[in-house]
């Protein structure tokens, strides 16, 4: 079963996903008021059976996608994480012994069917199609043992990126990430529920149907386990965070020349076992 939030008339609700819609539940969790309560109650497979019987309340095209955990305390991008994307950087060196990491803010994303926004202050807007784990159990100095058990869900991630923007400063990255309505999240999390689901599957990005980006995650420089150890030592994980594991090489600005997204355009990331997330570009 998978679960979205999304919103109706201004008012946001949770549920979980069925054929032809959502079937609220968060009107009857009322100490849950969001998915990041729910995952830090361990309380997904609770919902699962609260929907089991139940009608669909809101029919598609009724409602919002919104990004999953609306209200993640932090969500850390892994970057330059698959051998192809290293050597995109022509700059002939190996891949680091470590993982180069950076902040993104809940605000720069925007749900399924949402359009991304492109700014006016630069036409850079660019895509990177990522699967995203949603933090379960919490912890510090986590073992990359251990570490796939501290995992509740999975959702897709379109990681917007202004490209001159992450070029502003000798070795930052963080304000051409997190423009306003710049990147996706969604349409909704799969509970994790085994290791198959995230160590070896196809991640793909078409941009009007033309296929852009294709790997699988078994190819990761450092798979999602070591991610949430290295992470965790320094930073304590809690319920409800959010790691983007990396994206595959053929971003536009690798192009020749580039192929920045334009509005009109419309961005599909596809991983297995999760499903397709679905964006437009406006002009902001």
């Amino acid at each position: 079963m998978k679960f979205a939030t999304y919103t109706v008339d201004g008012q946001q609700f949770y549920g979980a996903v069925a054929d032809g819609g959502v079937i609220a539940l968060s009107p009857d969790c009322p100490e849950w008021p969001t998915l990041r309560n729910v995952i830090a109650a361990d309380g997904l497979y609770k919902l699962a059976q609260m929907a089991q019987g139940r009608d669909v309340t809101h029919a598609d095209g009724t409602f919002r996608w919104d990004i999953p955990v609306p209200d993640p305390e932090k969500i850390i991008c892994v970057g330059v994480n698959f051998p192809d994307r290293n050597a995109e950087y022509k700059d002939g060196q190996d891949a680091p012994p470590n993982m180069s990491l950076f902040p993104r803010f809940a605000r720069s994303f925007v749900g399924h069917g949402t359009p991304l926004t492109r700014p006016p202050e630069t036409p850079q807007l660019d895509y990177e199609g990522e699967i995203a784990v949603i933090i379960g159990k919490g912890g510090r100095r986590i073992t990359s043992e251990d570490a796939l058990s501290h995992i509740a869900a999975l959702t897709l991630c379109n990681e917007g990126t202004l490209r001159d923007w992450v070029r502003h400063a000798k070795f930052n990255v963080t304000q051409g990430k997190n423009w306003d309505g710049s990147g996706a999240m969604g349409p909704w999390l799969v509970p994790f529920t085994s290791h198959d689901q995230i160590t070896d599957v196809a991640l793909q990005t078409r941009v009007n149907g033309d296929l852009r980006q294709d790997d699988r995650t078994g190819r990761m420089l450092f798979p999602v386990a070591r991610q949430i150890a290295y992470i965790s030592t320094f930073t304590t994980l809690m319920p409800g965070d959010i790691i983007v594991s990396g994206t595959p090489t053929g971003a536009g600005a690798r192009f020749d020349p580039p192929r920045f997204l334009v509005p009109g355009d419309q961005i599909e990331v596809f991983a297995e076992g999760i499903g397709t997330l679905t964006n437009g570009v406006v002009d902001e």
